[in-house]
């Protein structure tokens, strides 16, 4: 099962992400991993939260465009090649990928991958013994 993953349009200006993010403490959502894509004027900003309807809704409340998204959350080694690895066997089997962003946890690493076809990637992964994250992380 993938984790839903929020998307936020946001001013590419400083304060911005400030704004958002001060919302989202406010109605006490905890970001669990985010990232920033910089265009010309706009960014989208990516958010797992604790809670994905509130966050999302919040942040609509507030004029915000947001996109909901399913990803993969894969477990990997915390080491030299750990992403590299899960990242050719996706392109060993045709699994495109969109984009990813990796964090590390307090005794691994977690890769975030957005995919063509999230099913085909979940069971690949854990036929292949690579832990997915499901819901919390």
């Amino acid at each position: 099962m993938a984790i839903k993953q929020i998307s936020v349009f946001v001013e590419n200006k400083t304060g911005s992400m400030v704004e958002c993010t001060s919302l989202l403490a406010k109605a006490g959502i905890d970001l669990k991993a985010m990232s920033i894509a910089e265009e010309q004027e706009f960014g989208i900003l990516r958010l797992i939260a604790s809670d994905t309807y509130t966050a999302v809704t919040t942040l609509k409340d507030a004029g915000y465009v947001v996109n909901v998204k399913d990803v993969v959350v894969a477990e990997m080694i915390d080491q030299p090649g750990g992403a590299g690895d899960i990242i050719a066997l996706l392109a060993e089997n045709n699994i495109s990928i969109k984009y990813m962003y990796a964090f590390a946890g307090k005794k691994s690493a977690n890769l975030i991958l957005r995919v063509d076809d999230p099913a085909k990637c979940e069971n690949l992964l854990k036929q292949k013994g690579i832990k997915l994250i499901q819901e919390s992380i």
